[in-house]
């Protein structure tokens, strides 16, 4: 098999949809929350992708039995890993886990780095991976995985909890406000955090770092970016130097210079990808709506209203003030919407979640702090109220107003999950932004329709003929 530019190989796998639970506590706390995990995961098995496979192990065959199977009995996995995947809905492995789980679970561990879109059963692979290489009889923690934000790490630890509903697993957050009070060590078997939670509980050893078998990244290229929180991902792998855990990677998108860095990250790391043709958001209809100006813009989010409210909306905004005005400005206006930010305190933004993962609210007015991994199966709309931009990735001082494309992909992403149809919609107001949509259509190499908005019983009928 032939390697890339890089010699790069990935795949993506489960994002489950249980309910999070606000504190990792151990699992027999938690069985109430379970159960409502398994009626949204059984989509995920059609997944009719091709994989692309490269082996650390150059000399190895990538078409041999050995790296691909048909069933999870084939895996050698613990019954008890074995029933909580099917009280989740999974019947086989999705074409992804086919591939990735055999070299996942292979002894001696090896790194990984996965790329595939959402949807084809990332998360369930790499925390069927940490549950498998846990030793339940050591008390102290064996597996860390680190996602960008708190709403991703609760989404995370939700699938643990699930899927490990039939072992002693037990399972800690590393999440700002939602730590054991007065803790001085913790034992849990997985802990799942955010950067600077984690840094903060390794240096301090609250957490030992030497028994620490296994270290994930979700969402890797924002975890990798050196404008984001690259520098505190680095810090936490090499708190972790000394336990050498097997380090997997994955992510929906992996642009160069973070592809060329999570080499380096993790080294000597199985590939797997899906064909990059599959990365491009093909079952979401895309269209944008060109508006005279900001006014406009919020003039047209109201006439939607009733569309964005027919399934689950999501409203992208590029700043927290913009979210909260918009919000408050509608809700004043009768409309029912939530509002979601990193400003907010962390039981507002649990709360918020929760009740919009529960269909209690049906818009979400939010900044990119969802737009990455979120899995909420009602979702089937999409505004880019702003079109998402360089310069919002990390670094605040930086004047480059292209648009983020690859934040653009997961943005969008939110809807269509599982093969569901779903719509996007950009707010288009003056020539800047009009090319910086010009610019997404290129690299994506997709149409984006034009909806006319100074018809609003037209435009509703487009956008119900694109929901159908």
């Amino acid at each position: 098999m032939e390697k890339d530019a890089d010699g790069f190989y990935t795949p993506k796998v489960v994002d489950g949809t249980a309910p999070p639970k606000p504190e990792g506590k151990a699992v027999e706390e938690q069985k109430p929350e379970v159960a409502e995990a398994t009626s949204t995961t059984t989509d995920l098995i059609s997944s009719t992708f091709e994989v692309t496979v490269t082996l650390a192990d150059q000399q190895a065959d990538p078409n041999s039995p050995l790296y691909s199977v048909k069933s999870f009995e084939q895996l050698g996995l613990h019954q008890d890993l074995l029933k909580g995947l099917y009280a989740l809905g999974f019947s086989k492995p999705s074409k992804i886990q086919e591939r990735a789980l055999p070299l996942l679970l292979a002894n001696p561990p090896q790194n990984m780095i996965g790329q595939s879109q959402s949807g084809t059963g990332k998360t369930a692979a790499f925390v069927l991976t940490m549950l498998s290489r846990v030793d339940f009889s050591v008390n102290k923690t064996q597996a860390i995985c680190l996602a960008p934000s708190r709403e991703l790490a609760r989404q995370i630890m939700s699938v643990v909890v699930a899927m490990g509903k039939f072992t002693p697993v037990q399972t800690e957050y590393a999440i700002k406000d939602n730590l054991p009070k007065d803790v001085s060590r913790m034992t849990a078997h997985i802990v799942v955090g955010t950067p600077g939670t984690m840094i903060d509980l390794l240096r301090r050893n609250v957490i030992d770092s030497s028994g620490i078998k296994v270290f994930v990244l979700d969402e890797a290229d924002n975890m990798l970016d050196q404008d984001g929180l690259g520098e505190q991902t680095l810090r936490v792998k090499n708190l972790l130097s000394k336990a050498k855990p097997q380090i997997i990677l994955f992510s929906a998108t992996f642009p160069d210079h973070v592809r060329n860095f999570a080499n380096k990250f993790a080294p000597q790391a199985n590939k797997i990808e899906l064909q990059k043709e599959e990365l491009s958001v093909e079952g979401i209809r895309q269209f944008y709506m060109d508006c005279r100006d900001e006014e406009h813009k919020y003039d047209i989010l109201v006439s939607l209203y009733q569309l964005l409210t027919i399934g689950q909306s999501i409203i992208f905004c590029q700043h927290r003030h913009t979210a909260d005005r918009i919000s408050q400005r509608m809700t004043v206006e009768g409309h029912k919407v939530a509002s979601l930010h990193g400003a907010k305190n962390a039981t507002e933004r649990d709360t918020i979640i929760d009740s919009f993962r529960e269909g209690r609210e049906k818009v979400l007015i939010t900044t990119n702090v969802i737009a990455r991994g979120i899995d909420i199966l009602q979702v089937n709309m999409v505004v880019n109220y702003d079109l998402p931009l360089m310069n919002e990735r990390g670094n605040q001082h930086s004047n480059d107003a292209r648009p983020d494309v690859e934040t653009y992909i997961h943005r969008i992403g939110r809807t269509g999950r599982f093969g569901r149809k779903g719509i996007s919609i950009n707010f288009v107001h003056d020539k800047k932004t009009w090319l910086q949509m010009e610019e997404i259509e290129k690299t994506l190499g997709k149409k984006i329709i034009r909806i006319e908005t100074d018809d609003l019983d037209e435009m509703e009928e487009k956008m119900k003929k694109a929901l159908k």
